[in-house]
């Protein structure tokens, strides 16, 4: 019974990562001249070279890619560009602040034993600080009505997730049942 169940885990991948590879896709085409800079910029930025084209193919790749994930199309195709846009995010955007993607010092993860960042050990006095002026000249409880006030630590492991479910996509296809490829796939072996 599982074997026939098989294709429901990579369609849950897909489905899971075609959101957030739109939403950042769609970022980046809304604000392409920003993304752009942002790219080239070693100041502020990136610092990657051709900024113009790596803009552009980042936010193709994501954006068009989730359709194409959505749809189970091309599906291992377009897990490589997405790969290669998370490897990239890593490595210029995330590295430098260890694993983790929320501030918590608290976590083995946080106390140097992967990367050491002086800052993740400081979250509670900056969560606290953040707390304080919010309740003195914000509106806390509107702000957090939704879920917890927490400070991002910016890690690789939101990056670093994507990459492993996209590796999976990428070695084990759309899925069977429930993808565009599984369908073409039968049509051409037959």
């Amino acid at each position: 019974m599982a074997a026939s169940l098989n294709g429901i885990p990579l369609l849950l991948t897909r489905l899971y990562l075609a959101p957030v590879m739109a939403q950042a896709g769609w970022q980046k085409l809304a604000n392409f001249d920003s993304t752009v800079d942002w790219f080239g910029n070693p100041d502020y930025g990136l610092g990657l070279p051709l900024p113009f084209l790596l803009a552009g193919l980042a936010a193709l790749s994501e954006f068009i890619g989730a359709a194409f994930l959505v749809l189970g199309l091309a599906t291992r195709l377009t897990a490589i560009p997405l790969m290669i846009t998370m490897v990239v995010a890593m490595i210029t955007v995330h590295w430098q602040h260890g694993w983790p993607a929320i501030a918590d010092a608290g976590s083995w993860l946080a106390d140097g034993t992967l990367l050491t960042n002086e800052s993740v050990m400081v979250a509670p006095e900056k969560l606290s600080a953040a707390k304080a002026i919010l309740n003195e000249h914000g509106y806390i409880d509107w702000l957090t009505s939704s879920g917890n006030f927490v400070i991002l630590n910016n890690g690789i492991e939101f990056a670093a997730t994507y990459f492993i479910m996209l590796m999976v996509l990428f070695c084990f296809g759309g899925g069977r049942y429930v993808s565009i490829d599984y369908y073409l796939a039968r049509h051409f072996n037959h």
